[in-house]
């Protein structure tokens, strides 16, 4: 690919990925759950080029978070199977759904979520089923009654699903595979009483020890940060936040790179820095110092953050710079942001 960066010539603060560990993270999922056991994330990464190399490795169906989503991806052409994870009540959104050139799935937990699925002409749901993440999805026992009311509504019911994101990261992997069976249990009564051939669950913390789920919704997997880096999972960190010293105070040996609060995902803790100390962050500003007694980093030093959460720190961006050698050799537009 041509170069048409160099690092130094970004602005920051910018985003970055690690082209290497980027195919690293997808070839090593695609043998892990090939071609339809996996339904790639969208709202991770809301890149739709990332999204064109995951369906190039397999992954066909895509999970979506918002109807910008489902719409980006179907104009791209990469809607053979789209399923929207959430439950929307806009008719003149999911409207625009139900006229796409694509295969478009809803989840629907409520008589009012079947109606406006219904009113908007879509074809397809799933049944979603609260499995103890105190968010969205029906309770277990009820998810039989709202399939009915579906298939009398005219929608077809594929099957169900439900999140077990309250599990997904936690670190003792005896626990998280403990949980994760409790919470498949509760989906596996809610999937008798609706039947269906799609049983649609879990994320990157569990991909590989949730056995119960036809297809697994994982999404961080592909660029992963530092929350999901402390698990014992085959993936690696690829994306960060390229920053520039801009500020040193070596009497109380600290120095503030430009990315904060706004260009990073702050609801899992601090980001970190190699070889230095995060202090806290602010709304443009990063404070550290760093470790060992190493010398401070002088203004004007390009260091890279890491990012706890990768999902809302990529929504801060318009685009990612793509590196390899490090050297920038591809940057992709972050298209699939807003609603």
């Amino acid at each position: 690919m041509k170069v048409h960066e160099t690092l130094d010539s970004l602005i920051t603060p910018a985003l970055l990925v690690d082209g290497d560990v980027l195919e690293h993270n997808l070839t090593t999922m695609a043998m892990a759950l090939p071609g339809a056991r996996c339904r790639p994330h969208i709202k991770a990464h809301k890149t739709t080029e990332l999204a064109r190399r995951q369906r190039a490795i397999g992954h066909v169906g895509f999970t979506c978070a918002t109807t910008r989503e489902m719409v980006g991806l179907a104009a791209a052409g990469l809607g053979d199977d789209l399923l929207l994870a959430n439950e929307v009540l806009d008719t003149k959104l999911l409207s625009v759904l139900a006229n796409l050139d694509a295969r478009v799935t809803v989840a629907v937990d409520s008589e009012s979520t079947i109606e406006a699925a219904a009113r908007a002409g879509l074809k397809e749901c799933l049944i979603d089923v609260n499995v103890g993440l105190p968010r969205c999805g029906c309770l277990p026992d009820d998810a039989g009654r709202l399939a009915d009311l579906a298939r009398a509504r005219g929608l077809e019911v594929r099957g169900v699903m439900g999140y077990e994101g309250h599990v997904v990261g936690l670190a003792d992997r005896v626990e998280r595979e403990h949980q994760t069976a409790e919470c498949m249990a509760q989906l596996a009564r809610a999937h008798l009483g609706v039947g269906g051939d799609v049983i649609s669950a879990g994320g990157t913390g569990t991909f590989d020890c949730n056995h119960f789920a036809t297809e697994i919704q994982a999404g961080s997997y592909a660029l992963m940060d530092t929350t999901y880096g402390a698990l014992d999972i085959p993936f690696q960190r690829a994306l960060s936040v390229l920053a520039t010293v801009v500020s040193v105070n070596a009497r109380d040996g600290y120095v503030v790179a430009d990315c904060g609060l706004k260009s990073l995902g702050m609801d899992h803790g601090n980001p970190s820095i190699d070889g230095a100390t995060v202090w806290f962050c602010s709304d443009e500003h990063t404070t550290f110092s760093t470790d060992d007694a190493a010398p401070l980093p002088d203004v004007g030093t390009r260091v890279q953050v890491w990012p706890a959460h990768v999902d809302p720190t990529v929504a801060y961006h318009e685009r990612m710079h793509v590196v390899e050698g490090g050297a920038v050799v591809d940057t992709w537009a972050v298209d699939l942001r807003g609603w």
